[in-house]
């Protein structure tokens, strides 16, 4: 009796340890299926500092701590959010229906609606397996309210056209 009750808890031990494996490896498939995402989005373009500058060789441990230099337009000014603080503070499901509600400009959250839930799901794994760090960003600043910090222009321009010079 005791011999099968050891054989019994060594397969149940073997078989949780079988299963730590494989729910480890599908972890790990999932982070790899979010940087992708991730990387393909153009995610870091605007929530990552210096991203477009480095030509996209910016160090993986830096990716999606969101940039303190604002967005300017009719909306007013809004600024690429610290996704690690985001994703840290919310559910996968709560990260999901943010993804798919109407953001500010020059948010494509349009884009992201369309994601399947494996897709935002995958996204959501892979920044909570980046870890938390950075500070978050501004606040929105309403149209009409000077930001004091930087930031972009995003709206059309015209400039005037030079005069012509008389012969």
């Amino acid at each position: 009796m005791r011999r099968e009750t050891i054989l019994l808890l060594s397969l149940m031990l073997s078989a949780s340890i079988l299963d730590s494996i494989a729910r480890a490896e599908d972890t790990t498939a999932v982070v790899d299926r979010g940087r992708y995402l991730i990387s393909i989005s153009g995610c870091n373009d605007c929530h990552t500092p210096n991203f477009p500058e480095s030509g996209g060789k910016t160090p993986e441990s830096d990716w999606l701590i969101g940039v303190p230099v604002g967005f300017q337009g009719p909306w007013g000014t809004s600024y690429p959010a610290n996704l690690r603080i985001v994703a840290d503070r919310l559910t996968s499901e709560q990260f999901t229906a943010r993804a798919r509600s109407e953001l500010l400009p020059p948010m494509p959250w349009f884009n992201l609606k369309t994601m399947t839930d494996e897709d935002l799901a995958a996204i959501y794994v892979y920044i909570r397996s980046l870890g938390p760090v950075g500070e978050p960003v501004p606040g929105y600043v309403p149209p009409g309210v000077a930001p004091t910090t930087p930031y972009i222009v995003f709206v059309p321009q015209i400039d005037a056209p030079e005069p012509l010079a008389k012969n």
